[in-house]
């Protein structure tokens, strides 16, 4: 059992090996990479693939392969909000496909599997479980909700889009196109941020496009279950690591109060961190749908014991 932050995960590389319990991450990593670099070298293989974009534009407007668009929905609100934005048809149709995406697989997964700086703030929450550091501001989850709303607000007094001039994402984009300047000073704060004051300090609690994207998971399928929760040894690891720790508990521990064992909470960010560090491998993706199937064999199991009776 791990006893110290620093040992989190350890079990699992020894029950299964390094690949298998790093498997999530890695496929993590290689997502966001790869979306990130398919934007920054299309540029350059125009003349190569004789005019053909491979993917033109940015995580908020873009066109892949020339043919299939994709419109950040939550950009898209802020700029009709605004009044700066009369959206086109292709604009719509981008994001209706980008909606009907993340209704499926779940809102958060932008931030685990797409953003780029989920790739800094998994290093700050790395290297602040090795150093053993306490947080110094207790800042409420909910308080991203509240920015989501500051930042449809803003737009009818400002009269464009306000969170785009601010935002992380956008920065590292026009700083990866134009020099980096002042996208590094954010990123860096974001790090620090998440180092020293507050766990999970951006994307968990303060980032509104997380807030955004979680409103999108309320009814998706795709689910984090907690399929063996009956072998759970109390390791903890899977807490250390989540980014979202507040999800875990009903799905793992809800046996004893009726509670199946699927993760039913839109903040999870499907991010499967937790399905590599358990030794035990008491979760797995499922769907949503366990919960009935749990439901309906407790169900049955009931009746049985009142037959017996």
């Amino acid at each position: 059992m791990a006893n110290r932050l620093e040992d989190v995960g350890a079990e699992a590389v020894a029950a299964k090996g390094w690949f298998k319990a790093n498997k999530w991450l890695i496929l993590r990593r290689v997502s966001q990479l790869s979306i990130l670099g398919l934007f920054i070298i299309s540029p350059f293989l125009v003349d190569v693939l004789d005019e053909l974009w491979i993917a033109k534009g940015t995580l908020s407007s873009s066109v892949i392969l020339g043919v299939v668009p994709l419109t950040d929905p939550y950009v898209l609100i802020q700029g009709m909000v605004s009044g700066d934005v009369k959206p086109e048809i292709v604009g719509l149709v981008g994001a209706l496909i980008v909606i009907a995406f993340y209704l499926l697989v779940g809102g958060r997964v932008y931030c685990s599997w797409v953003c780029p700086v989920n790739m800094i703030t998994d290093a700050a929450a790395w290297l602040r479980r090795k150093l053993g550091l306490k947080d110094k501001s207790h800042i409420s989850r909910s308080t991203r909700y509240w920015m989501l709303g500051l930042t449809l607000i803003l737009p009818l007094v400002a009269g464009g889009i306000v969170w785009e001039l601010v935002n992380p994402v956008s920065l590292l984009y026009r700083g990866i196109l134009f020099g980096m300047g002042t996208a590094w000073m954010a990123l860096v704060g974001i790090f620090l941020f998440d180092l020293l004051i507050s766990n999970d300090g951006w994307c968990g609690r303060v980032c509104p496009v997380g807030a955004f994207y979680s409103l999108l998971a309320v009814k998706s399928p795709l689910r984090v279950v907690a399929g063996k929760r009956e072998d759970c040894d109390d390791c903890m690891d899977c807490y250390m690591v989540c980014p979202e720790v507040q999800v875990i508990k009903p799905a793992l521990k809800g046996a004893e109060h009726g509670l199946g064992p699927v993760i039913l909470s839109s903040e999870c960010t499907n991010c499967g961190r937790c399905i590599d560090v358990c030794a035990k491998d008491v979760f797995r993706f499922g769907s949503r749908f366990t919960n009935n199937q749990v439901e309906a064999i407790g169900v049955v199991s009931r009746q049985e014991d009142s037959a017996k009776a």
